[in-house]
């Protein structure tokens, strides 16, 4: 199996070691390039074409979330984790919308950072719970005035996929929702993929924002 390619995004360079070092201990894991700042990071990018991001928010010349949106544009496909000590509303609804697929607080322990990596390398999303949090209370608050519309995708969900999306809801991972739920992590993959495609979302963020829409979680 190839290693998954990363890509280190961070204007600290005693940051960007700890993670190569921390990082390089999975076998399946290969960092591949290194950035300072978000201009660095798009040069870097097309020159390493690397399977998952780490992106730092506060940055000099670019910042993270303007790197994110022009990375994304430039390649569609490019997976990215936002990797920040920030937690602040701004930041984490601007990261999501420029297109990141995960935004990960840096007090996350190695083991969850290695599962995020590898949950986002497989095309999924992956949420720091707390910052899961926010997107559903701000998109509630947003909508709070107007009466829910379940939507036929929506009805179309089964109850165990409404059990699925509520778990996603709180932020859980796709393994962590099995020993939940009793089930094997492929089986759990399979239900996002049903409720992703049923609610018309590309990633398990819009997947809970439209649930919320809905009035399902």
């Amino acid at each position: 199996m190839k290693p998954i390619r990363l890509l280190l995004v961070d204007d600290q360079q005693l940051m960007r070691d700890g993670l190569r070092t921390l990082l390089e201990l999975e076998p399946d894991l290969q960092v591949v390039g290194e950035a300072a700042n978000g201009r660095e990071a798009l040069t870097s990018y097309a020159a390493t074409k690397p399977d998952v991001v780490l992106m730092d928010i506060r940055m000099p010349e670019m910042d993270g979330v303007e790197a994110t949106r022009q990375l994304r544009r430039r390649w569609p496909d490019a997976q990215i984790i936002i990797l920040t000590t920030f937690d602040d509303d701004e930041y984490v609804f601007e990261g999501l919308r420029a297109g990141a697929q995960g935004y990960l607080l840096k007090a996350v322990s190695a083991a969850e950072l290695t599962e995020a990596i590898r949950t986002v390398a497989a095309g999924d999303g992956l949420i720091d719970p707390s910052v899961t949090r926010k997107v559903v209370a701000e998109f509630a608050r947003l909508t709070r005035d107007a009466p829910p519309a379940r939507s036929s995708q929506a009805e179309a969900l089964s109850q165990r996929e409404l059990e699925v999306l509520r778990l996603l809801a709180q932020g859980l991972s796709n393994r962590d929702i099995a020993r939940r739920l009793f089930l094997a992590e492929g089986t759990v993959k399979n239900y996002v993929s049903n409720i992703l495609a049923k609610l018309g979302a590309r990633d398990r963020t819009q997947a809970v924002l439209r649930a919320q829409e809905a009035g399902l979680v």
